[in-house]
């Protein structure tokens, strides 16, 4: 019997059989990766004079760097990235770019480790795991830091507020910035209204002369459409990458209805609907077997030129329970967190709307674990990256914390940045007045509630462990 075996065997009393063998399918076979020490390898430019930096791959088979500071203040951060990306890692280039991307948490003195992950797409238990395993090559090359922290961007807040679920005592602290914090069954609410609002204005995806198939789905399983001929539709509906002036009117008008019904920005209109169509074909395909997670029947568009003629007219569909099941279970968060927690988050994200949150303040709320969550907010309008002194000085707030007993407060944080900047000279927006709206100010509500019940401790327990998790009940 192989490890995987033995571990869903385990398991076989806690879950329906069927879903045992539909996460057998989302796992594949044993890794077959042999597990090998880290080799030195070349840092990137933003650390190559602070710091000596490793690659290695997992037994697993996900691909880790590591950078050590030459003045090491003897702590760690364990970073999670975002995404997904749908490609497979060939390489342990995706961490090696993130470590030059938040090259501060080095700076300040941390040494920094992130996986790769094992294979493209979504599944954050999956990323979960390959995290935590970067961590664990880490102590086993350069023994144990005096703190670990975790910290996750975009999609990887939601990985590294997870991953302190899942491991509660083994991070003294976690910092999530521009975090996915609404989790996956109502984080992608919106563009589950992206896809069928755009169909309805331009239907051209797909066309009527193309097979046809449920807009949950993003993209048939066998389309061979590429991203570059996603985008020259979107154009050809809406043109979006012309001059304003040499739009058709009725290019304008498809613009202008999608903008104010979904309330996604312009600039970054192509990557949600890029989302909407390759993540959610992932989703959808490659991980729950077909089955549709998400809804909008119920939902009430408005903003548009004529609401009535859309919400006549805009595609409906309800979610399959167990699909909706399996993803909250592997991508919403409990709030059942033990340690100092700080959040940072442009108060203008395109991508990862500030309300998410909002969503995470309940979620923890609801836990009881509030007094343990201090978020902050940033007049910033990136998604990507935000300023080197506002992490510094989220990173600082969070160590001192940890250390002290003592919770920061956003003021107090906004406060210490300056000196921070003075290092960095990238400027500090931080705003400790700034509240965001609710959820669902923000993203339509599905009817019929926003995620389900948590999974009981006995589940987590033994989920947790199983190797290669991508969605599991």
């Amino acid at each position: 019997m192989t490890h995987l075996s033995r571990h869903l065997a385990r398991a076989a009393g806690l879950v329906p059989a069927a879903t045992l063998l539909l996460l057998a399918a989302l796992t594949g076979p044993p890794a077959q990766a042999a597990e090998a020490a880290p080799v030195p390898t070349t840092c990137p430019p933003a650390v190559a004079e602070l710091a000596t930096c490793w690659t290695g791959q997992d037994a697993n088979g996900a691909f880790y760097a590591i950078a050590v500071p030459r003045e090491w203040n003897g702590d760690l951060v364990v970073h999670s990235h975002g995404g997904p990306d749908l490609d497979d890692p060939t390489d342990a280039s995706r961490s090696l770019d993130d470590l030059d991307r938040w090259s501060v948490m080095v700076r300040e003195g941390y040494a920094w480790v992130g996986s790769a992950y094992r294979r493209g797409g979504f599944g954050t238990r999956m990323a979960v795991a390959d995290t935590e395993s970067a961590r664990t090559e880490f102590v086993a090359a350069f023994g144990e830091p005096g703190r670990t922290f975790a910290h996750g961007q975009s999609w990887g807040g939601d990985v590294a507020a997870k991953l302190v679920e899942v491991h509660p005592s083994t991070y003294d602290g976690v910092l999530l910035t521009n975090g996915v914090l609404a989790g996956g069954s109502r984080g992608y609410d919106y563009r589950v209204d992206l896809r069928v609002v755009y169909q309805y204005y331009c239907g051209n995806h797909p066309r009527p002369t193309e097979p046809q198939y449920p807009l949950w789905m993003g993209l048939r399983a066998d389309s061979t459409m590429t991203s570059g001929g996603l985008r020259a539709r979107l154009q050809e509906c809406t043109g979006i990458e012309s001059d304003p002036a040499t739009r058709t009117p009725l290019q304008q008008q498809n613009l202008d209805d999608i903008l104010a019904v979904t309330g996604i920005p312009e600039r970054t209109l192509g990557s949600h609907l890029s989302f909407a169509t390759f993540t959610f074909r992932d989703i959808v395909h490659e991980r729950l077997g077909d089955r549709n997670p998400f809804s909008n029947r119920g939902v009430r568009y408005s903003g548009s030129h004529d609401d009535r003629a859309l919400n006549r007219g805009v595609e409906r569909f309800s979610a399959d329970p167990s699909a909706r099941r399996d993803l909250s279970w592997d991508s919403d968060l409990t709030g059942a967190v033990t340690i100092p927690t700080v959040t940072l988050h442009a108060t203008d994200d395109p991508t990862a709307f500030v309300e998410h949150e909002s969503a995470y303040r309940e979620t923890r709320e609801g836990a009881g674990t509030a007094d343990l969550l201090v978020q902050n907010f940033t007049h910033e309008s990136e998604h990507s990256a935000l300023s080197n002194s506002g992490y510094a000085a989220a990173m600082d707030a969070l160590a001192t914390w940890v250390d002290t007993g003592v919770r920061p407060t956003p003021a107090g944080i906004a406060a210490a940045c300056p000196a921070f900047d003075a290092t960095y000279g990238a400027g500090c927006f931080l705003d400790p007045g700034f509240t965001p709206g609710s959820y669902a100010s923000r993203v339509e509500p599905r009817p019929g509630g926003t995620r389900w019940p948590a999974i009981s401790a006995a589940q987590e327990r033994a989920w947790s462990h199983v190797p290669g998790i991508g969605i599991a009940p």
